[in-house]
């Protein structure tokens, strides 16, 4: 199969935030303790935080971790985790039913950042709380001094500001799982409250709005619209989440389904513009997709499950092949919508649904840590309009999915053009790239993940079965680029 491909430097689709890499950690399952945070482990530093895992993560460049929560944080009180360890409450986690100790709390998590080189993403709780906790909590983390919670956390032992600038107000509140879920309604005056008093105390701060919590809620759009006619003028951006699966186990249906987050993304553009055109506003609500990821392999035993445990094993989906592919589609859906997808957090970071494991002594990487890898270190830049000419598969639900998915980046500062593509067929696609406006390229990398079977998975015994290699096949001569995308691929053309 043949594919033709068009890129002009001149046609932006849009810069690159680089919160579009960013990532997430929740009070959940073994993604705290035992993932980021093992005391007593000869890996772990002096405060506890696992070393080997911050390496891996200071690999991946992860810029933004959003924390703590998810379904947590609608029943956190967040005072919980600070102060004294030996003086921090055990108590019932009624999100994922389990015992929470609160030895990691906001004090340690934004010192794990730092040393991680990230910033953190911080999630208000509007379920069981409000905005008055809300404001309490900017003030605690970003006022200087001199005030009764900004003198909490200085007698906590932390005498600069947090300087946390993205907050999440709240989380899936249109959720019938959530702690204290609400009505449209009900939670756009919430968070326009909210949002008013946090900003009253940080003026700097960025905020995030919920959006419905996935595009087949029965609330989808109807939410969207009435939370942001609610708090249009005080939020910045609004969040989407999604998950996908392969419990059919169609591999031309499950990578079909980045089509979906495309179509989500469109959608929600749209709602946010036709509030701001109905308020006669020239503000854009940009997007937060700050949960997206595979997740179903973990179902059946998390089900099974015994409730009231210290950190059990929960989500711990080990990811294979086919999955790392969807993963590597749904990062270039990413980039194609950079012009308004600002933020972006893969779910999760660590054994949680995530591309980092740990067992005792060993970490490791999953399968789709490589796309992730690959996109969080060459996808930084100006995000170039990517569509590709190619032939299309018929998947089992009747649609046509183009065999091969892009996207394109440019990077002016090191004059570096990055094209990641997957090859979603059977069959190797000869991919013909014209080049404009990038004076002269050449070749400086081709790297592939492909070659396995689709269940082919890392493991603690064995972490390096699913790892990339550098043996693409790309050609440059003049301002053309010849790639064989091998079958069932990711690739990454990296021309400098």
């Amino acid at each position: 199969m043949k594919a033709t491909l068009w890129l002009n430097r001149m046609d932006i689709a849009g810069e690159v935030d680089k919160r579009l890499f960013g990532s997430f950690i929740e009070h959940l399952g073994r993604a705290v303790y035992g993932g980021i945070y093992d005391p007593g482990n000869p890996l772990s530093d002096e405060e506890g935080f696992r070393k080997d895992v911050l390496d891996l993560v200071r690999e991946l460049d992860v810029p933004l971790v959003r924390y703590p929560g998810g379904n947590f944080v609608s029943g956190y009180n967040w005072e919980d985790g600070t102060g004294p360890k030996d003086q921090r409450p055990r108590k019932l986690e009624l999100a994922w039913r389990t015992i929470e100790t609160n030895q990691v709390g906001i004090d340690d998590f934004q010192s794990w950042a730092k040393k991680a080189g990230s910033e953190v993403m911080m999630a208000v709780n509007l379920g069981t709380r409000g905005p008055d906790e809300a404001r309490n909590l900017v003030e605690y983390c970003n006022f200087p001094g001199g005030s009764y919670f900004s003198e909490k956390r200085r007698a906590n032992g932390y005498d600069e500001p947090f300087g946390i600038k993205t907050w999440c107000l709240g989380n899936e509140m249109d959720g019938p799982w959530q702690i204290c879920a609400k009505t449209p309604e009900e939670y756009g005056r919430t968070a326009c409250e909210a949002a008013k008093l946090m900003k009253l105390v940080d003026p700097s701060i960025e905020l995030v709005a919920c959006g419905s919590s996935g595009l087949m809620m029965p609330t989808f759009g109807e939410w969207e619209r009435v939370v942001l006619e609610h708090c249009y003028d005080y939020v910045d951006y609004i969040s989407l989440h999604t998950y996908y699966d392969n419990e059919a186990d169609d591999i031309g249906e499950f990578l079909a389904k980045s089509l979906d987050m495309d179509t989500f993304i469109q959608s929600v553009v749209s709602i946010c513009d036709s509030v701001g055109a109905k308020k006669h506003s020239s503000k854009k609500i940009n997007l937060s997709f700050d949960e997206w990821n595979v997740w179903y392999h973990s179902k059946k035993t998390d089900a099974e499950m015994e409730p009231w445990q210290v950190a059990p094993p929960q989500l711990e989906d080990v990811y294979n092949f086919e999955d790392a592919l969807l993963v590597g589609c749904m990062l270039m859906t990413l980039l194609r919508n950079a012009g308004r997808v600002k933020i972006a957090c893969l779910a999760q970071l660590v054994n949680v649904i995530a591309p980092i494991m740990t067992n005792g002594d060993k970490a490791w990487a999953q399968t789709i840590f490589y796309p992730y890898l690959h996109a969080s270190r060459y996808g930084r830049g100006i995000s170039l309009k990517t569509a590709p000419e190619c032939e299309t598969y018929t998947a089992t639900s009747g649609r046509k999915v183009p065999v091969i998915e892009t996207a394109s980046v440019w990077n002016p500062e090191k004059k570096e053009l990055t094209l990641f593509a997957v090859n979603k067929t059977d069959q190797p696609v000869e991919l013909e790239t014209s080049l404009e406006g990038f004076g002269a390229l050449q070749l400086d990398t081709h790297i592939t993940l492909q070659g396995h079977d689709f269940k082919e998975a890392n493991t603690a015994d064995h972490p390096d079965n699913v790892v990339p290699k550098t043996d693409g096949k790309t050609t440059v001569q003049g301002d053309r680029a010849h790639s064989v995308l091998q079958p069932y691929s990711w690739n990454v053309i990296r021309l400098k």
